[in-house]
């Protein structure tokens, strides 16, 4: 991927033009209503993909859904894989079976595979321990199976093994680094980043990846770390106390750069 001169460590907010964002494009989007007001071109390109684990691959685990009485959803993803396998090796989960959901958005999906019923189905609002009065009152008599992908689930892990639930973890599908190779060509005067993966597939597509002029716009605490172990500058940063979102961020920038 192509790019500039060295970035001076005082930011000198030069013009951007052209800004590549690393996740799939949407159908709406405020960054669409920059991308008018302030006449610049936003690309959108996902940085890195999901893949499904194989029937066969899966079966080597001897793990067969049915088998367990509580299945735990960290993700879209995680509920797209669980019953694709399930199709796949025929297995038929019992209409007794508990569903516990990491928020109501992955409650919502679930509602695409299953008959929803509430006594069923547990909510939380963000992260695992929400769920506590639920894995307390069934931790005892129910067996809890974790889908996730080659990325594993360290914090619901290290929840369950504080807990001391019968669980087990198993990897449905992955998340691995996107093919960029016909970007290897084309300038950006700005890139944005979401995720520490989306840093590791730009460097897994272009190992001599320099950021010159490149201005790198970074959103939250473990991407900046990413970043920040390759020695790259971070010229947009988000979240901030008065900047929530990265596109608040990005035309902060630019109504200094592009004035």
């Amino acid at each position: 991927m192509a790019s500039g001169t060295k970035t001076k460590s005082k930011e000198s907010y030069k013009r951007i033009e052209t800004i590549l964002i690393s996740q799939p494009k949407p159908e709406r989007s405020v960054y669409f209503d920059l991308e008018k007001k302030w006449n610049i071109q936003i690309d959108w390109r996902p940085f890195i993909h999901v893949e499904p684990v194989t029937e066969k691959e899966y079966r080597k685990n001897r793990l067969r859904p049915d088998e367990f009485t509580v299945i735990i959803f960290t993700s879209l993803n995680s509920i797209e894989h669980f019953f694709r396998l399930c199709e796949e090796m025929r297995v038929q989960m019992s209409q007794q079976t508990k569903y516990y959901c990491l928020t109501q958005s992955i409650a919502n999906y679930l509602q695409k595979f299953i008959l929803y019923r509430k006594r069923k189905v547990f909510v939380g609002t963000r992260l695992i321990q929400d769920l506590e009065s639920a894995f307390m009152k069934h931790k005892e008599t129910e067996k809890f199976l974790l889908p996730c992908s080659n990325l594993g689930a360290k914090h619901v892990v290290k929840y369950l093994d504080e807990v001391g639930v019968d669980y087990k973890e198993t990897m449905m599908y992955r998340t691995v680094s996107s093919d960029l190779s016909d970007l290897s060509d084309i300038t950006y005067d700005c890139l944005v980043f979401f995720s520490p993966l989306g840093i590791k597939s730009l460097y897994e597509n272009f190992p001599d990846f320099k950021q010159n002029e490149t201005r790198l716009a970074i959103y939250g605490k473990a991407t900046t770390k990413e970043v920040e172990s390759h020695g790259l500058n971070i010229n947009i940063a988000a979240p901030q106390p008065d900047v929530p979102s990265m596109s608040m961020a990005i035309e902060n920038y630019l109504m200094k750069s592009n004035k």
